[in-house]
């Protein structure tokens, strides 16, 4: 007898084959039979005819270490049919923990919550902290989550728990790189997906230092990688600064030889398309050829959707991160203001955020073209939902002078959305040409990180409502493909991303007529009463995990038939020639 039938569902299974019309049973987990007419008894059924039935979306780049123990259903991304999400990315891990040195578990959280923009009271009331060992970590999630997660060992966590504060700024000896690798190879053991690192500019410390990984040697970094190599089914993902633009020349060879000594696939996120920059894909696409002919593979993560992020002149955000910007950025909010308010600062301010310095930061200065968002005053009554730059028009001011006024009324808590600067049909016909691309990847979501700033986990329905009603740059077929199959089989995932009898039933089933994703809306639901932003999944049934319905129109279910993927055992090593 089945578990459940599915009836008369419009089977998209991920192989980018033709739609057909079929019955889909589950039974113990997996995917029992996909066929028309299926007469076979089943506990439960329901009829799904005009619903389109597809393999649960794999989301290869997520942050949710620390959210599944206050949030065991990854919200939103499950609701959105995401049933398998990569966690660990950028060199961040809250494991290991060397036992020796409780204070290492605070500075872990102080550094996920300035780097990855977690809440700090979320992080230290929401997660026990129990654990020492990476396995330890893994061991605390079992058998708690509503989806299946695997997860990178971050290089980050490694440095800090042999190396201590020296982690930040100093070099191991040849001793404490062997223990390192050694620790590595103890993650990998216990199911760690690989090794995750970060080289990038944009990442500091919950002290302001750069991050412990920035200070790795090219030998550091091949030693791991050369470590990851001799375990099954494991990967590496890497970030340098040149992510966000332009790779330099050291840095495509620094990914191309650790991609080659691992003899493993690194991905790196994200891939940002934009016609204006008609050079930056094919400069970014450049590791990914030199890797093939060394023996590696190099892939770009790069969203298929353009993901709003807010910003504001009182909290830390992207606009800190432009050259000069942090200075004033940082000061107390008195003297903040005091600052903005001079004219002279802003011309200096302006000068740096539009010259070559500031890069892909470039893109922020665009100050007559923010939307308001959250205002807080009287004086900034009506003001939501304008553009700044009809308000500087009205007021007869120079937009980014007209920004800091609105923002000082409201104390600098204003919440500031800038207008997307590549939404224009050029930058999409690019997007859909460098999607052909075999090693461009869709993800990128940053889920479970920034998350009063962004909300990147809806890019599934969002897509996939594009591809249908939209500007329909791909097919139905293929767009569930680029969701499903493709992300399962660069992480070696076995028996996932696709409605094959024998696969395990992670599934979603969906209305072709209105599956989207909602706006993002602020709510207060994480521990400490801290803020989110959230976004309704539009017409999405039901969501299947490993045969457990775990969401139903849009509603948890209370279900935890999540599992942990664990290297070896729930991933095989993916050829890199």
């Amino acid at each position: 007898m089945l578990d459940h039938l599915i009836t008369g569902a419009t089977v998209v299974d991920g192989t980018g084959a033709a739609a057909r019309v079929a019955d889909v049973g589950i039974k113990d987990g997996r995917v029992a039979v996909v066929a028309p007419g299926v007469t076979q008894e089943s506990r439960t059924s329901e009829d799904a005819h005009g619903l389109v039935l597809a393999p649960g979306f794999v989301d290869p780049h997520t942050h949710y270490d620390a959210q599944l123990f206050w949030d065991p259903y990854a919200t939103p991304s499950l609701n959105h049919g995401v049933t398998t999400v990569a966690g660990g990315n950028c060199g961040f891990t809250l494991a290991p923990l060397n036992p020796a040195r409780p204070e290492d578990a605070d500075y872990t959280r102080r550094m996920m919550s300035k780097v990855e923009g977690m809440s700090l009271v979320a992080l230290e009331e929401g997660a026990p902290w129990s654990w020492r060992s990476f396995g330890e970590y893994l061991d605390a999630l079992e058998g708690r989550i509503a989806v299946n997660a695997g997860f990178m060992v971050g290089h980050c966590a490694l440095r800090r728990y042999v190396m201590g504060a020296d982690a930040v700024g100093g070099q191991p000896s040849d001793e404490q790189l062997q223990r390192m690798v050694a620790l590595l190879h103890e993650a990998m053991d216990a199911g760690a997906w690989g090794l995750s690192t970060t080289q990038s500019s944009t990442h500091s410390d919950g002290d302001g230092a750069p991050v412990a990984s920035r200070h790795a040697r090219p030998a550091e970094l091949l030693a791991l990688a050369r470590a990851v190599g001799e375990h099954e089914g494991t990967q590496l993902e890497a970030i340098v600064a040149g992510c966000l633009d332009r790779f330099d020349d050291a840095e495509v060879d620094l990914l191309v030889e650790l991609s080659a000594a691992a003899g493993r696939p690194l991905n790196w996120n994200v891939l940002t398309i934009d016609a204006a920059v008609p050079d930056r894909v094919p400069r970014q696409l450049e590791p990914s050829e030199r890797a093939r002919k060394a023996g590696g593979r190099i892939v770009a993560l790069t969203m298929p959707i353009l993901t709003p992020m807010n910003m504001s002149l009182g909290t830390f955000c992207a606009l800190n991160l432009i050259p000069g910007w942090g200075d004033v950025l940082g000061l107390p909010i008195p003297e903040r203001i005091a600052r903005l308010r001079d004219p002279d600062v802003r011309a200096e301010l302006l000068r740096r955020a539009t010259g070559e310095e500031a890069g892909v930061f470039r893109r922020l200065a665009h100050f007559d073209r923010y939307v308001i968002g959250d205002t807080y005053s009287d004086a900034n009554a009506g003001l939501a939902g304008r553009v700044v730059g009809d308000i500087a028009a009205e007021r007869g001011q120079e937009p980014f002078a007209c920004l800091v006024d609105i923002c000082a009324n409201d104390r600098l808590r204003t919440v500031l959305w800038p207008m997307p600067t590549d939404n224009d049909p050029a930058s999409w016909a690019l997007r859909a040409r460098t999607w052909e691309h075999e090693d461009v990847l869709l993800g990128g979501s940053d889920a479970g990180a920034h998350l009063d700033r962004m909300c990147g986990a809806p890019y599934t329905t969002r897509f996939l409502g594009d591809c249908l009603r939209g500007r329909r740059l791909v097919g139905l077929e293929r767009a569930v493909r680029m969701l499903t199959d493709d992300p399962a089989t660069l992480f070696g995932l076995r028996e996932r991303g696709r409605v094959t009898e024998g696969y395990h039933a992670d599934l979603v089933l969906f209305d072709p007529e209105t599956i989207a994703a909602g706006a993002a809306t602020l709510v207060h639901d994480l521990p400490g009463d801290s803020p989110r932003l959230d976004s309704k999944a539009l017409g999405v049934r039901a969501v299947w995990v490993n045969g457990v319905e775990a969401i139903r129109d849009d509603v948890v279910t209370g279900a935890v038939p999540g599992r942990v993927l664990r290297s070896g055992r729930d991933t095989r090593t993916v050829a890199t020639k």
